[in-house]
């Protein structure tokens, strides 16, 4: 069984994950405290939006008008939004048939649903592939638990102010189901990932052995 967060890193980069896994587990990266600081805002909302001095001190990448206008747009389109703002359950474990990991929030409802959080960068538009297997492994995690089908799930970049309801549909289950199959295969180094773009960021482009460029090499410098 993988974890919600490995099938993720198996969609963006199978290398990383092969290295990650050969990583001592008290080596393995924990979450740094800014990102914790990030996810906290999500459990906040209806204390930022009317507190401005908190607002102002909270760790958001936006202007406070952005963050404000964000969440208002939100709370008129989704109709979950209360349980959002004070979920049910927070932090809960989740074991399915494939993938286990932690669901941020749980939102109950019938059919169920679930929220994660996340600390990056939203895309314009949607979420990010990587992330959409993870919200897709907590879907089907939670279906598993639930006995139930799982129709839509939702991903907060708390951060940014964004929130997005994602459905549970056929593309983004067929490429979670492909980064379960990466996952299980994987028993050494996959190919080198072409997209150079991904490398710098990585904790293990050393052991990776990927070379990356600076833009003055790239342009003849």
């Amino acid at each position: 069984m993988h974890a919600f967060r490995a099938v993720e890193t198996a969609a963006y980069c199978p290398r990383k994950l092969y290295y990650r896994r050969r990583q001592p587990p008290d080596e393995r990266d924990d979450a740094p405290d800014r990102v914790e600081q990030r996810r906290e805002l999500a459990f906040e909302y209806d204390r930022l939006l009317g507190d401005e001095a908190a607002l102002r001190e909270a760790p958001i990448e936006v202007t406070p008008t952005q963050f404000r206008t964000r969440l208002g747009c939100a709370r008129a389109r989704l109709d979950n939004w209360e349980l959002i703002v004070d979920p049910p359950e927070r932090d809960v474990f989740l074991s399915g048939r494939e993938c286990h990991g932690v669901a941020h929030k749980l939102l109950g409802g019938t059919p169920p649903s679930l929220s994660l959080v996340f600390a990056g960068t939203p895309p314009e538009e949607g979420v990010w592939k990587p992330q959409s297997v993870r919200l897709m492994a907590a879907a089907k995690a939670l279906s598993w638990e639930c006995e139930t089908r799982v129709e839509r799930v939702v991903a907060e970049y708390p951060a940014y102010g964004v929130v997005r309801e994602v459905p549970v549909d056929a593309r983004r289950t067929a490429a979670y189901r492909e980064a379960v199959r990466t996952a299980d295969a994987i028993d050494g180094p996959p190919a080198r990932t072409t997209n150079r773009s991904k490398c710098s960021p990585c904790d293990y482009r050393d052991q990776c052995g990927v070379k990356t460029r600076s833009l003055r090499s790239l342009l003849g410098g």
